[in-house]
């Protein structure tokens, strides 16, 4: 409880109390200890001054003992009982005890005769003897003649007037010691004000630092600046102009007097600097000092800090725009493969927001299955430090895609760094999408195939129409040889038809294998489509199967073969009434991509589609799902060819899209599933350029 009472004082109460409580106990003590001895002493020479006074009372009374003057001899006593208030009684006895003269105003007790009558020799007897009323040293010397004895002096000193002596300088030094105390409460009240001032500046210094204001200063002003004492004007030194900071505790100050350092060296080297020496103050105003330096200290190592961190955030927001612009699927995920970090394309092909991956997992995000493999595998990166690349095709939905995937462990510095080995601290993965590339790996195989095929029907096709030919020739001769209605010439007639047939079928594999002589000319697309529509609708329109043109007037002609490319879109609309049979529609659009070096022609049918197990088939030469009989198989293959002869590209989409589809729903037409034929014309010779058209 005391302890508590002590802690809730002020740090100046404080002061105050242990130099009062110095004092007192210091005075006290003083007090004491010298009043022991005062009285000591005082007893010693009362002691002595009684021992001197009774022989001395012997001495006189010798002379008036032996010619019986006792009239002397009482006045003799009477003089040394007037000799102070310390004596209380004196008298003289004869050999026998008896009482010759004494200063007992009220009668001689005769009690006292009977002590202290036996001193040795010239000693004298001294003895304490306590009356009742007070405590008296008792001194007896005898009274001689040679060596005989004649009578007794007796003086009684009073010990009470020596305590009171005692107690008097007891006193004196009490009131001087609480004299002493109420001045040095005075006076320390002043230093601890000054001192309690001083640190209570400290302690609003501090508080504005935890409240962040590091502009505080403390200490006192300087009377002359460094550069000012030092008269040297050096502008690029440290501390010129900083009215903050004292120049020993800066680094790299230009005075030769002073270490160049900050620690405390450099204060003890500067102490014969004049700058210190004008300067330096108390332990307190170091304090303060140091106070300012831990502030100003602070304030620029926060604007450190501060710069850092907007540096690391704008190199954040670079990271995030590279990262969001970068086409390929990129995430970043720690050693414990939580999602840090994923661009734009791989939140928008997985159809996820940033708030849904970032802290998750493979688990948490893919299905069961698809997020233990993934998640498996990157566990298996980690531990083994091995990168992974690997081409996988996904299919979501109707989405299939093709992607390279790279997974490469994230080090948290260079692995050649023998002295600290690295550790994997995450993992990075980047997917491209190769659909595109793959696209182009299978029509590359698929042109080489056509080209093989073509070369070989060429072959077959030029060695067997010089036969053909010959057999039409004579066929049509005989036709005319022989009579109207005859048996024979019905048979020759079917001669002539089905070499009329083959002649066709050579026709084709001579225009498949590009052996056919091409007339290349300006080409107006919309008009070539305008004719092969017109040539087929009115049959189309009798099975009710409806063609829909929707053609952009601003497709530039092209350059190329207008009866080939009409014999493309005879062959893409024959298709396209076979799929559907009837109750269908057509839809023929043309469309002028953004970048102006493309044309677009599509054709989408409502029919029953091409299934995905032939989708890779289409083009080959005589490859047909009609009936037999009913087709050749090498409409698409020509077509095919046709468009690589114009430095195009023909490629299908099935079930179509139904924006290719047009109005077919809404006018109570029926839709789909369908097929799409996309054909693709450059505007230029250097063919189709690289990028995509965006339009399709």
């Amino acid at each position: 409880m005391r302890v508590g009472f002590l802690s809730a004082l002020s740090f100046r109460g404080k002061i105050n109390l242990g130099i009062a409580a110095i004092v007192v106990v210091f005075g006290l003590f003083t007090a004491i200890l010298v009043s022991n001895l005062v009285t000591g002493s005082l007893l010693a020479e009362s002691k002595k001054r009684g021992s001197s006074m009774v022989l001395n009372l012997a001495g006189r009374a010798e002379e008036q003992l032996l010619t019986r003057d006792y009239l002397r001899l009482k006045k003799t006593v009477d003089q040394y009982k007037a000799l102070g208030e310390t004596v209380e009684y004196a008298f003289i006895l004869d050999k026998d005890g008896l009482v010759l003269a004494h200063t007992f105003a009220d009668g001689f007790p005769s009690g006292l005769k009977k002590v202290n009558t036996e001193p040795d020799g010239d000693a004298v007897g001294i003895l304490l003897l306590d009356t009742g009323r007070l405590l008296v040293y008792d001194f007896s010397a005898g009274v001689h003649i040679g060596d005989n004895r004649i009578g007794t002096a007796r003086i009684g000193l009073s010990r009470q007037e020596v305590q009171r002596t005692g107690r008097r300088l007891f006193l004196a030094i009490f009131a001087i010691t609480g004299a002493g105390a109420l001045l040095s409460l005075i006076l320390g009240s002043f230093f601890a004000r000054n001192v309690t001032r001083r640190i209570n500046l400290l302690r609003a210094s501090a508080e504005e630092i935890m409240r962040g204001n590091l502009d505080v200063q403390v200490g006192t002003a300087r009377g002359r600046n460094c550069w000012e004492v030092m008269n040297c004007g050096l502008e690029n030194c440290p501390a010129y102009g900083d009215l903050r900071r004292r120049c020993w505790y800066m680094a790299g100050t230009l005075c030769p007097a002073c270490a160049n350092t900050e620690s405390e060296d450099k204060r003890e080297s500067c102490k014969s600097c004049p700058v210190y020496q004008q300067n330096a103050g108390d332990e307190i105003q170091s304090l303060a000092e140091a106070f300012d330096v831990m502030a100003a200290t602070l304030k620029d190592h926060i604007g450190e800090l501060e710069t850092a961190r907007r540096g690391l955030a704008r190199q954040e927001q670079l990271l995030h725009t590279v990262f969001d612009v970068t086409p390929d699927l990129v995430s970043l995920q720690d050693e414990r493969l939580v999602y840090r970090l994923v661009n734009k394309a791989f939140r928008r092909y997985f159809s996820l927001s940033g708030e849904e991956v970032v802290g998750r997992t493979d688990k948490d995000i893919f299905p069961s299955g698809q997020g233990v493999l993934s998640e498996d595998e990157n566990r298996q990166i980690l531990e083994t430090g091995m990168p992974l690349s690997k081409e996988i095709y996904v299919q979501r939905g109707e989405n299939r895609r093709w992607f390279h995937v790279v997974k490469v462990p994230v080090y948290d510095g260079e692995p050649a760094d023998s002295a600290r080995p690295p550790r994997i601290i995450g993992l990075l993965l980047t997917a491209r999408d190769i659909s595109v590339i793959k696209r182009y790996q299978e029509q590359l195989i698929q042109s080489q195939k056509m080209e093989d095929l073509g070369k070989l029907a060429g072959g077959v096709a030029h060695e067997i129409n010089t036969p053909l030919g010959i057999i039409l020739g004579y066929s049509q001769i005989l036709l005319e040889d022989l009579p109207k209605d005859s048996r024979e010439r019905e048979d020759v007639a079917v001669i002539e038809k089905q070499t009329q047939v083959c002649r066709k079928i050579v026709a084709d594999l001579l225009g498949f294998s590009r052996q056919m002589e091409s007339s290349w000319a300006e080409v107006d697309l919309n008009e070539s489509i305008r004719e092969v529509v017109a040539l087929v609708r009115h049959i189309f329109q009798q099975e009710r199967v409806f063609i829909e043109m929707q053609l952009d007037d601003g497709v530039p002609p092209i350059r190329g073969d207008k009866e080939k490319l009409k014999q493309v879109w005879l062959n893409l609309l024959s298709n396209a009434f076979d799929a559907i049979g009837a109750d269908g529609t057509m839809v023929i659009r043309t469309k002028l991509c953004k970048h102006r070096r493309r044309v677009v022609v599509t054709v989408a049918d409502t029919g029953k589609g091409i299934s995905q197990d032939h989708m890779a088939q289409i083009f080959d030469p005589f490859f047909t799902t009609k009936p037999v009989g009913a087709g050749t198989g090498l409409g698409l293959s020509v077509s095919f060819g046709i468009i690589k002869d114009h430095k195009g590209k023909i490629s299908a989409v099935s079930p179509a899209p139904v924006e290719y589809l047009g109005m077919g729903q809404e006018d109570g037409r029926p839709v789909g599933p369908g097929t799409v034929f996309i054909i693709e014309l450059p505007l230029t010779d250097e063919g189709l350029p690289e990028d995509e058209c965006l339009d399709i």
